[in-house]
């Protein structure tokens, strides 16, 4: 498949589309799988990149998986997990952040793990520090190797206490999922609470796992011998219903998106209509539309749930760019998130980013020299360009700003969008874009 797609825009996206399970859960939920000593499944799975490659690591480090791609559903059988060679777990890994997460199970089940240098969507820093000291923590040996980590428990990990100094999704994950098999108990303040974090405690607790979560970021895991599988369906995926709510705003259209859940999303419906867009709740999903008439310049901070999400906030920008008067954005939790404004500007839009913390309160990067707050200026009709994709969510933002400007642009790069967004291309015909691959 290539990785150019031509994008004639300036229609409205009208229709309906479907969005399956959460990309940042099901990888975790099938890593997860490792911790039992029975098979497991796991429903409502997308076909991603991400989920390719989790499943090429469990099947390198002899997990059966058997998938039914139509229905959704894999089926995980973590009953001969064997030691997998480095360098292949090198080369399936690639840029994937994802190998990170199978140390604590690996410990558990093999007493030692390998993980190569990490990549990832270049959007700031996300050091492994916080996963290598939570390792170190539970009694872990981290042995740092030319080739990557080699990490080993000299007899069984043991429960302890730790305190995040940032609410950190993927700590977090790391914590749950080596703690719940850890002798004693173990605790975490300070602790990451997002939907998709609390779905993964489900499915642990379904495992047999013991884990409280107090209302001021506690989380408390009292450790147990042995964990079965699971049955379980995975939550729908709110950063991709989000992102189909904003095309349709940016490019006046009606979205309707299947799958798409209130409760997770209640902090970006009430800007969506902020902003002046309207949505309707149903019983299978949320319409998402433009009604007409002028969209509202807001002020808005990213930050850890349950504030407003910051992968919802480059595609909500996009809409921004054509809303009446003056946005402010100020993004809290990842420095480097504005790059992607450069193309947008490039497209006719009017968007100065600045150092200063444009927000309510100051946040922990307003003494850093990075460019985090960003003041949007419309309405302004936006041109086709030559696009690069940057990263994943802002990607996906290029695709909609393409989708919204007169003439047709060239987006590349769009293997990264594969990575978290099903059948996006499919998905485009059905809302009735005019698309092609290059």
């Amino acid at each position: 498949m290539n990785d150019l797609l031509y994008v004639n825009g300036g229609t409205p996206l009208n229709g309906t589309i479907t969005v399956r399970g959460a990309k940042n859960f099901v990888s975790k939920a099938m890593v997860a799988s490792l911790l039992g000593e029975g098979p497991s499944v796991l429903r409502n799975v997308p076909q991603i990149r991400d989920v390719g490659v989790v499943t090429g690591l469990l099947e390198l480090h002899g997990v059966k998986v058997v998938a039914d791609e139509v229905a959704g559903t894999l089926h995980l059988d973590p009953t001969d997990v064997e030691s997998a060679h480095v360098a292949d777990i090198d080369a399936h890994a690639g840029s994937s952040r994802i190998p990170i997460l199978f140390c604590g199970p690996l410990l558990h089940r093999l007493g030692e793990a390998f993980i190569p240098d990490l990549g990832g969507c270049r959007i700031g820093d996300r050091p492994i520090n916080y996963h290598l000291d939570i390792l170190r923590q539970f009694g872990a040996v981290v042995d740092k190797r030319e080739q990557g980590i080699h990490i080993r428990a000299p007899r069984r990990l043991q429960g302890t206490k730790i305190a995040l100094p940032y609410p950190s999704v993927g700590a977090t994950e790391q914590l749950l999922l080596t703690a719940v098999r850890a002798e004693g108990i173990t605790e975490l303040s300070g602790a990451a609470i997002e939907p998709e974090i609390m779905d993964l405690i489900a499915v642990l607790q379904k495992m047999g796992a013991i884990i409280s979560v107090d209302t001021d970021r506690v989380i408390r895991i009292e450790g147990v011998d042995k964990l079965m599988g699971y049955q379980h369906t995975a939550l729908g995926d709110r950063i991709e219903a989000a992102s189909w709510g904003s095309a349709a705003l940016a490019t006046g259209g009606d979205i309707t998106v299947k799958g798409a859940t209130q409760p997770e999303m209640m902090t970006f419906l009430n800007t969506f209509r902020k902003v002046g867009g309207e949505f309707e709740v149903q019983e299978d999903g949320i319409r998402f539309y433009h009604p007409g008439g002028d969209l509202n310049a807001i002020v808005l901070e990213t930050a850890v749930h349950p504030g407003f999400m910051t992968d919802w906030q480059q595609p909500l920008v996009v809409a921004l760019t054509q809303a009446k008067g003056l946005s402010i954005v100020h993004e809290t939790v990842y420095e480097n998130r504005f790059g992607f404004t450069d193309a947008l500007r490039g497209m006719g839009a009017t968007i100065q980013v600045y150092k200063e913390c444009l927000g309510g309160l100051p946040c922990r990067f307003g003494q850093r020299n990075f460019h985090h707050s960003a003041v949007i200026s419309g309405p302004t009709p936006l041109s086709a360009a030559d696009i690069e994709v940057p990263d994943l969510r802002g990607g996906f933002s290029h695709l909609i700003a393409a989708l919204a400007a007169k003439g047709t642009s060239t987006v590349r790069g769009i293997g990264l969008i594969d990575r978290g967004y099903e059948y996006f291309q499919d998905k485009l015909d059905a809302l009735g874009a005019d698309v092609s691959r290059g």
